[in-house]
């Protein structure tokens, strides 16, 4: 998939996926008969859809599909029908489709295997190559909520195909979810045993975890079967959520004496399934009781929010024992902190602030930095169960001055969903009961820890952070720690800068970000250099683009000796724009805009068709104003279907096949009314005429077929000498009775000379 931790590479495929796919495929679904051997009336079936999408293939997440969908609550089963409908014809060989699912937030997948962004912090995706045009999955008891799906077609090739030239097949992808939810659930009640008799329908329960709970109990009590087991009964809690699957189960059969489950840092806040299948093999009845019992609640104790007066990480930060001293008047020193029992942590009051789309900061109130102490974990709770924020980045930032940390003491963070993690004293595995979370460590020797989740999940996240001292329990009694904190969720890491541009995406009203990268840089958030252009490249690049346009002059030469003061206006026009346009297309450092990229493109794609179109009426001779007309009225042409779509090939070949057929039409004519060919003169089919269609042709097949992204910058630049050098040898020879340069020996006429002069020829002696 790609980095975890600190940035290391990782793998994403098939066969990480594979385990966990086979395991939902062959798990026994719920059974559709009941007791009595008819439908079980506690299931009902819907389906849901959208609207398929064209698949593209993939070069940067601006490329995925993305497919939201809302799974209902008291959902035991979810199933995927995965359709691939490609174009006909031999062409349309039908492609590998891989799809990726995910809870809670879309997902963070990296087809090209390219490195992230130091820091950063992902789980490989849960995923499924389709083979074949149509496909299924199977999820048992899946989490309630937004489910996000994800195809895409192989990574492109990198050739830049032009619209209209190459055939193209369109492959379309198709989703329906199918779900079976229940209609009746029993509700445990806390410390109230339930009776439960299955046969072969499974038993469906739901129990509701409270804010503030920090241990969950789920015991069996009085089972009784007549199978040689004493408790054929397994047991799952909880819901299944990808790519991570933590539903905890439990086998009562395997288990001597009492049959329980304890589950710590449950969710809080939310409905936690409970299923209950028989085991046995025959089939036969067992009775038992479920009793649910939470641990005495977590109290927290709610920090007072008493300014700070210290920033400290500059060096003029006070000793520990100072600031000790100080929010001693407070309540904040050790000696108005409070008894281990009955608090099980310090709550501190966090403001969230939206910014802009995806863009949100956290901050503490009336506060600068965080109390660390090593009796209570302090705890930050994040809110991002809004549902539009899963689509940026969470940054996370834990400051400290080095003189604050006493020596071999620690201060270590674990962000988690759901519910915090609260067990630093017993152990450090950041994980919560149904999530692994994501650690943190500030020490001596290094204080300042990053953390950078792309896509989150939707749901209330809490940063826990404690002091711990592993070596020497006793130098932490009168230690705190002053830790300073910046929470944000952002649409990019870092805009995507320098060499890439952050995008809005979005689907069906849902937003979300992704970074179109430049320059040969890669990866999440365009840090991958591996295959980057170096600072020189890009200036070479740059200067082959622009500095290439100036063959122009030559035919703005020619056009000026032979009279031809439009065509000369146009190749000017042409070169000027096309100059620019490629000095601000190139990313880094070697880019020049003079006016917007949109402008200059547009400007740029209309020049070029403009110098076509009248070079070829140029070479059509016809009468001036005939040919002034057409020249405008295909000027207007091509400015409007180029505003329709740019890259369409054919709203620039449309207007000069025309200009073609005119030309041939005014030669055809001419070969007839003076029964010779047209032009008369072999010299000039052989040395101009068929040099320029040459010239033409080889330029236009460079640009059609052979440019690619990685060889753009020649390829592009030879297109620019090839069309200027076919412009020089097709342009016709100047009129009859022309001067050379003649319209610059009508410049120095000016209008009241040439009035006079005119006035005389009429006058009458």
């Amino acid at each position: 998939m790609g980095r975890a931790g600190t940035g290391s590479r990782g793998a994403a495929g098939a066969a990480q996926a594979g385990p966990l796919l086979l395991l939902l495929m062959l798990a026994r679904p719920p059974p559709a008969a009941g007791d009595n051997g008819d439908r079980d009336v506690r299931l009902v079936s819907e389906q849901y859809s959208q609207t398929p999408q064209k698949l593209s293939f993939y070069s940067w997440y601006g490329s995925v599909r993305l497919f939201r969908f809302q799974v209902p609550p008291d959902t035991v089963l979810l199933r995927w029908l995965l359709r691939v409908d490609a174009g006909r014809g031999s062409p349309c060989a039908h492609l590998e489709t891989t799809v990726y699912f995910r809870y809670g937030a879309p997902p963070v997948i990296n087809p090209l295997d390219t490195s992230f962004a130091p820091n950063t912090s992902v789980h490989p995706p849960f995923l499924l190559k389709m083979l074949q045009a149509n496909s299924s999955i199977h999820i048992h008891h899946p989490a309630p909520g937004d489910w996000f799906l994800a195809a895409h077609l192989p990574p492109s090739s990198q050739k830049i195909e032009v619209q209209g030239f190459t055939s193209t097949c369109v492959y379309v992808f198709q989703p329906d979810m199918l779900v079976t939810r229940l209609v009746e659930v029993s509700v445990l009640e806390p410390d109230v045993p339930l009776q439960q008799t299955i046969f072969t329908s499974p038993s469906y329960l739901k129990v509701f975890v409270p804010k503030y709970t920090r241990e969950l109990h789920l015991e069996l009590q009085g089972c009784v079967s007549n199978s040689s087991q004493d408790c054929p009964v397994r047991l799952l809690v909880g819901f299944t959520s990808l790519p991570r699957n933590l539903q905890k189960m439990l086998t009562c059969a395997d288990v001597v004496g009492a049959c329980h489950l304890r589950l710590p840092s449950p969710p809080w806040n939310q409905w936690l399934q409970v299923t209950a299948q028989n085991m046995a093999e025959a089939r036969l009845q067992v009775v038992f009781s479920v009793v649910v019992t939470f641990s005495s609640a977590c109290r927290p104790w709610m920090l007072n929010t008493t300014p700070a007066p210290w920033n400290c990480l500059n060096h003029s930060c006070p000793h520990p024992a100072a600031i000790l001293s100080s929010l001693a008047s407070h309540a904040l020193d050790r000696s108005s902190a409070p008894p281990r029992s009955p608090f099980c942590f310090v709550s501190l009051p966090v403001i969230r602030e939206d910014m802009d789309v995806l863009s949100v900061r956290f901050r503490l109130v009336d506060r600068a930095w965080v109390p660390i102490w090593a009796d209570l974990p302090s705890v930050l709770r994040l809110h991002l169960n809004t549902g539009m924020d899963s689509g940026g980045s969470l940054t996370i930032t834990l400051q400290a001055n080095q003189s604050v940390i006493p020596n071999n003491t620690s201060v270590l963070g674990c962000l988690n969903a759901a519910a915090p993690f609260l067990s630093f004293n017993t152990s450090f595995t950041c994980t919560t009961a149904f999530f692994q979370g994501y650690p943190l460590s500030l020490s001596a020797s290094s204080r300042k820890a990053d953390l950078v989740i792309p896509f989150p999940e939707t749901d209330s996240w809490y940063l826990s952070l404690q002091l711990v001292c592993p070596q020497s329990p006793g130098e932490c009694e009168q230690a705190l720690v002053p830790v300073e904190t910046t929470l944000s969720v952002v649409p990019c890491l870092n805009d995507c800068r320098p060499y890439g541009q952050c995008l809005l995406l979005r689907r069906h009203g849902y937003l979300y970000a992704g970074c179109s990268c430049k320059a040969g840089w890669r990866g999440w958030s365009c840090t991958d250099n591996s295959t980057a252009q170096t600072a020189a490249q890009q200036r070479v690049a740059t200067l082959l683009l622009t500095l290439s346009n100036l063959v122009f002059l030559v035919p703005i030469a020619v056009s000026l000796r032979r009279a031809f003061l439009v065509e000369a206006s146009a190749y000017a026009y042409t070169m000027f724009f096309s100059t620019f346009y490629h000095a601000c297309d190139q990313p880094g450092e070697a880019v020049l805009c003079i006016l917007s990229y949109d402008t200059l493109q547009y400007c740029d794609f209309l020049s070029s068709g403009v110098s076509i179109w009248v070079t070829i009426l140029c070479m059509a001779r016809l009468k001036p104003a005939l040919k002034y007309v057409l020249i405008l009225l295909g000027t207007l042409v091509l400015a409007m279907s180029l505003h329709l779509d740019r890259l369409g090939a054919w709203n620039m070949m449309g207007p000069c096949l025309f200009a073609i057929a005119v030309m041939v039409t005014m030669w055809v004519y001419r070969c007839g009314r003076r029964r010779h060919c047209y032009p008369p003169s072999w010299q000039r089919w052989v040395f101009y005429l068929l040099p320029g269609i040459s010239l033409a042709t080889v330029g236009l097949s460079i640009y059609t077929f052979l440019m690619t992204d990685d060889n753009y910058y020649y390829t592009h630049s030879i297109w620019h000498i090839l069309l200027a050098g076919s412009v020089v040898f097709l342009l016709p020879p100047r009129e009859q009775h022309t001067e050379p340069w003649a319209c610059w020996q009508r410049l120095p006429c000016h209008y009241q000379i040439c009035q006079n002069r005119r006035e005389e020829l009429y006058t009458v002696t």
